[in-house]
């Protein structure tokens, strides 16, 4: 009996009472991923390789992070053995095969927009290649390594709420970054940018007291090389510097009978400072 009370217990995941699990929120599961997380299987490439015929397929992957838990109108379609593929062989029964890689996509999204719950749309062909029966190997190339897939939640062939938006570029499965990722990483190019400006400019800037900043440019020349540099800091030297030609501490005849005369004041106030007649107020006899 407690064998098959715990066998009872594991085949209910844990939900007593047979309770039904939780309702699943569209996109809960995709949303918390990083914009930074990547998905890559090189088992898949390198068996079926990458077009736009199969990369809903190779996104449906059952290791992919990015696809959400809830049974997608994809699936559905696959079950029933619909996809773009066998679209363009088989075509519809209103429009007969074979069709173009443009029709085929059309088709899909018609059987798409029939279903409601959640999907995995992927965005048309560019403007310039729409029509194109023939393409050239660049243009083939170019189609097929970048590939970009639409979560969405229809609730009516109209009526659409877009969960996230990735793209195949590769080969590798990446989130498409939000717009607040996008402006952060270009400011922070921008702030890096100006940062290591600025680390350039500090390096060519030269301080003299008596000139001021100025500005050397050109890193291989030394500032004792720098003739014009050194002339003008010279010049503006010679404005402020008295041109007599005196040895250093000499002075005139006339600075030393005004020190001579300064030093006899000072002696004569030092006098009175001690008199009776300054310090107690007595009168002068």
């Amino acid at each position: 009996l407690m064998i098959f009370l715990c066998c009872l217990l594991i085949t209910t995941d844990n939900n007593f009472f047979f309770l039904p699990p939780p309702p699943h929120k569209p996109g809960t599961h995709a949303s918390t991923m990083s914009e930074t997380a990547s998905f890559v299987d090189p088992v898949f490439l390198a068996r079926f390789g990458l077009t736009r015929i199969n990369c809903i397929d190779y996104f449906l992957h059952p290791l992919n992070p990015f696809r959400t838990s809830a049974k997608t109108s994809n699936e559905v379609l696959n079950m029933q053995g619909i996809n773009i593929g066998t679209l363009m062989a088989w075509g519809t029964g209103s429009r007969p095969g074979p069709l173009s890689l443009q029709e085929g996509e059309d088709e899909y999204r018609l059987a798409l927009e029939r279903l409601t719950g959640e999907q995995y749309e992927l965005v048309g062909l560019p403007n310039e290649w729409l029509g194109k029966v023939e393409m050239t190997p660049e243009e083939l190339k170019q189609m097929s390594s970048l590939f970009t897939v639409r979560h969405v939640h229809r609730t009516s062939p109209r009526q659409v709420k877009v969960l996230g938006i990735y793209y195949i570029l590769e080969g590798v499965i990446y989130k498409s970054p939000s717009v607040r990722g996008l402006m952060k990483a270009h400011v922070t190019r921008t702030l890096e940018g100006l940062a290591e400006a600025c680390d350039a400019l500090s390096v060519c800037a030269r301080y003299d007291p008596s000139t001021g900043y100025s500005w050397k440019f050109d890193p291989d020349d030394e500032d004792d090389d720098d003739e014009t540099y050194h002339y003008a800091r010279e010049k503006k030297r010679k404005r402020r510097r008295i041109l007599d030609n005196r040895r250093p501490g000499e002075r005139t005849a006339e600075e030393e009978e005004g020190i001579r005369a300064s030093e006899a004041i000072d002696r004569i106030l030092s006098r009175l400072s001690k008199s009776d007649v300054v310090v107690k107020g007595k009168p002068i006899k």
